[in-house]
C-alpha cells in the first residue's frame, strides 16, 4: 500500500512546490491538491460536512488553480506522483483541459494522476453551464474525448456535450497514451459503475471510513463489467493508526492519503518527518 499527501492549497499557505518536495523527501509517493474555480456567494448547494451554506474552511475561497500548482510541484520534484483530489474538468473546455494535463504528464515524465469529482456545489458547475442532473454523463464524456485526444494521432469525438472532428494533438501523454483517472464521490453503486465504465480507480470522500463492503462492492461492479485486474482504491485518512491502515490494505486499499496543515515549510516538514515514522512500510 501507497502512501501519499494532499494539500488544500490557497494563497496564504505554503507553496504547493515546497509542499510536493517535502513530501517527496520524506518518502510519500504522491502529492494532491484540489480545485475551486470560485465559490458563489449566494448558493442552494449544501456542503456535504455541513449539511448546509456554511463552509467548514475558508480556503474553498482561496484554493489555487490544481494545474498551475501541479506544474510548480513538477518542476523541483523528479518522483512524486502529481494528482488532483479532486480536479473539475466539466468547468473547462475539454480540448484545451487535454492539451494542459497532457503537456504537465509529458514533462513530468508520467507522473500525472487525474482525481476527477461530479461536483458537490451546484451553483459553482451552473456557472459554467452545467446542466442540472447531467453532471455524471458530461464529466464522462469529458474524459472519453480527453482520452481520444491523448490515445490518437487523428481524434474525434462525437457526444452530447463534447464534439469536435478528426484533430491533430500533441503532446500525448507519458504513460502510454492515458492518464489514470480516479472518481472521487461517495463510495455508492452509481459511482462504481461510473468508475467501472470510464476510470481506474475510486478515491473516497473525508468522511468515509468504514470501507470494508464499498470496496467490495467496487470489486464486484468491476468484474461485472468484464474489466481485467482490479480497481484503485485510494483511501483519505485523518490520523495515521496502524490497525486500520493495515485492515484497509488487507481489502484492497492501494493507497491512503493524508491531509497536509496548511503553515510553513519548517512545520509541514516536522510535520512529515513524524507521519512518515509512524506508517507500517509500504
Amino acid at each position: 500500500m501507497r502512501y501519499g499527501v494532499v494539500l488544500f492549497t490557497s494563497d496564504r499557505g505554503i507553496a504547493p512546490a515546497t509542499a510536493a518536495r517535502l513530501a517527496e523527501d520524506a518518502g510519500f509517493t504522491s502529492f494532491y491538491v484540489p480545485e475551486h474555480t470560485h465559490i458563489p456567494v449566494r448558493r442552494e448547494a449544501a456542503h456535504p460536512t455541513t449539511g448546509d451554506a456554511t463552509l467548514p474552511d475558508d480556503r474553498y475561497l482561496r484554493t489555487l488553480d490544481p494545474w498551475v500548482s501541479l506544474a510548480m510541484a513538477a518542476a523541483c520534484t523528479e518522483r512524486i506522483r502529481l494528482a488532483t483530489a479532486v480536479a473539475l474538468p466539466v468547468e473547462h473546455d475539454p480540448i484545451a483541459l487535454a492539451k494542459t494535463i497532457a503537456s504537465l504528464d509529458h514533462l513530468s515524465g508520467g507522473r500525472v494522476t487525474l482525481g476527477v469529482g461530479f461536483g458537490w456545489n451546484i451553483d459553482e458547475l451552473t456557472d459554467h453551464g452545467v446542466p442540472r442532473g447531467r453532471r455524471r454523463t458530461m464529466l464522462r464524456e469529458y474524459v472519453e474525448a480527453m482520452r481520444e485526444l491523448w490515445s490518437h494521432d487523428e481524434a474525434a469525438y462525437d457526444g452530447e456535450f463534447v464534439k469536435f472532428g478528426p484533430s491533430w494533438a500533441w503532446p500525448k501523454p507519458a504513460q502510454g497514451g492515458d492518464i489514470p483517472v480516479l472518481a472521487g464521490a461517495a463510495g455508492t453503486r452509481t459511482t462504481f459503475e461510473w468508475v467501472a465504465r470510464t476510470g481506474h480507480g475510486w478515491l473516497t470522500t473525508p468522511v468515509e471510513t468504514e470501507l470494508d463492503d464499498k470496496v467490495a462492492l467496487l470489486h464486484r461492479t468491476w468484474r461485472d463489467a468484464g474489466r481485467p485486474g482490479t480497481p484503485e482504491v485510494v483511501a483519505l485518512a485523518g490520523k495515521p493508526n496502524r490497525a486500520v491502515l493495515e485492515h484497509w490494505a488487507s481489502i484492497g486499499v492501494t493507497e491512503v492519503v493524508f491531509g497536509l496543515p496548511d503553515r510553513s515549510a519548517d512545520r509541514v516538514a516536522a510535520y512529515l518527518e513524524r507521519l512518515a515514522g509512524t506508517l507500517p512500510a509500504a
